[in-house]
C-alpha cells in the first residue's frame, strides 16, 4: 500500500487508513454483526456497492486490519476476520457509538 501521508500527525495518519465512508462499517459488521463473508457485508443497510466493498476489503487486508481465509474449494470464497491489529480499533468504534447515541437523536444499536 502506498504511503501517502499528509503529515506525521497520528490523527491524520489514522484517518488516512480508516477515514473513508466504509472501512469502519466493515469492521463494525465483522465485530458486532458477526459478518464474515462478502455477501453478508452487502446485506448491511448502508448499501455498499460490490466494487467499493472489494476495494475496501483488499485495503484492510493489505494494512493487516483484516485477514482473509478460504471457506470452500472455490478460490474466491473468503471469510474475513479481524487481526489483532484490527481488534485494537474496537475501542475507537465503541467511542463513536457512545458519542452517537448520546449526541445524535434517533441513533440506535
Amino acid at each position: 500500500m502506498e504511503n501517502l501521508r499528509r503529515s506525521n500527525c497520528p490523527i491524520s495518519c489514522t484517518l488516512d487508513i480508516l477515514g473513508d465512508k466504509w472501512s469502519l462499517l466493515i469492521i463494525r459488521d465483522i465485530h458486532y454483526a458477526n459478518k464474515h463473508r462478502f455477501e453478508e457485508f452487502l446485506q448491511s443497510k448502508e448499501g455498499i456497492s460490490t466494487n467499493i466493498l472489494t476495494d475496501r476489503l483488499k485495503k484492510l487486508d493489505a494494512l493487516g486490519i483484516i485477514d482473509k481465509q478460504k471457506y470452500s474449494a472455490h478460490e474466491n470464497r473468503m471469510n474475513y476476520m479481524l487481526t489483532e491489529r484490527g481488534k485494537k480499533i474496537i475501542p475507537i468504534l465503541e467511542g463513536i457509538i457512545n458519542w452517537g447515541l448520546e449526541n445524535i437523536e434517533g441513533t440506535e444499536l
